[in-house]
């Protein structure tokens, strides 16, 4: 575990998550508290700040000092903010969007480095969001499967079922654009740009096969790996509070956001960094 000088840093489970504390990030914070939250959501994977009550720009202002703030794929943004999306589950609705374990949009050819999530409005009960560690999904897997992995490439789609129902479902914009199917292919095995680990890079929601495979060989590999890579011992789980925000490493994790607060609603804003 590392030192901190300007923060304080509380984990949240052994393999991932951490919570923040002692920063406003409204306010214009020196390059030190910058790199020191840099290096926890390096360290842990992902990182959550509470009693943080930001409008869209601040909360953009605050994503642009670890990343560059990108447009959702098929979705519209707020009109006079279209990098920040407004993810809205109303009571009467059973879907939630992204309700599956999944990494962003790993259909693009270059998937966001991350995201930032804020609370706006939550459900008296339920509507926590789980994080899963995908440096222990690959180095815990056998040698003979690594070996196996290593130079398998993944062909991943926008239209792969459940994803893209709860993308339709969920987010205005996003009907409309439910014909256009993104694919991209990418390593099984990745390794972190930042960190120089390796990183199992497939996942439930957008992963259909392996290149030059079929679906149903690439089936049986693909179901073990996703049950694999969510064991409990590789997640942590997070309560929201109104203000609470969470920073994630696309490159290194799934989430799931828990679909069990039917009859409530529930508003998040969004922001994808690369």
């Amino acid at each position: 575990m590392s030192d901190y000088q300007h923060i304080r840093v509380e984990p949240l489970s052994t393999a991932l998550g951490a919570v923040i504390h002692g920063v406003d990030c409204k306010a214009e914070l020196p390059d030190q508290v910058v790199d020191e939250i840099r290096k926890t959501w390096l360290e842990h994977l992902v990182v959550f700040f509470h009693r943080q009550f930001l409008a869209p720009a601040e909360q953009l202002a605050f994503a642009r000092r670890f990343g560059e703030p990108v447009e959702y794929p098929m979705i519209q943004g707020m009109e006079e903010f279209p990098e920040v999306v407004e993810v809205i589950k109303l009571p009467h609705e059973k879907h939630n969007f992204g309700g599956i374990w999944h990494s962003d949009t790993t259909y693009l050819e270059s998937p966001p480095t991350g995201a930032l999530l804020l609370a706006q409005e939550l459900p008296p009960v339920g509507g926590d969001t789980l994080f899963a560690n995908m440096y222990l999904a690959y180095e815990t897997l056998s040698t003979g499967m690594k070996s196996m992995l290593e130079n398998l490439k993944v062909v991943q789609s926008s239209a792969k079922a459940g994803a893209a129902r709860s993308r339709e479902d969920r987010l205005p914009g996003a009907a409309a654009n439910a014909q256009q199917v993104l694919e991209s292919e990418h390593p099984a095995v990745k390794i972190h740009p930042e960190t120089g680990r390796r990183v199992l890079f497939v996942n439930y929601g957008h992963s259909i096969r392996f290149k030059d495979m079929t679906e149903a060989e690439s089936k049986p590999i693909l179901t073990y790996l996703f049950f694999h890579q969510t064991r409990p011992e590789f997640t942590c789980r997070f309560q929201w509070a109104v203000g609470s925000m969470a920073m994630w490493d696309n490159r290194c994790t799934q989430h799931n956001p828990i679909n069990d607060y039917q009859g409530f609603k529930r508003v998040m804003h969004r922001i994808s960094i690369k």
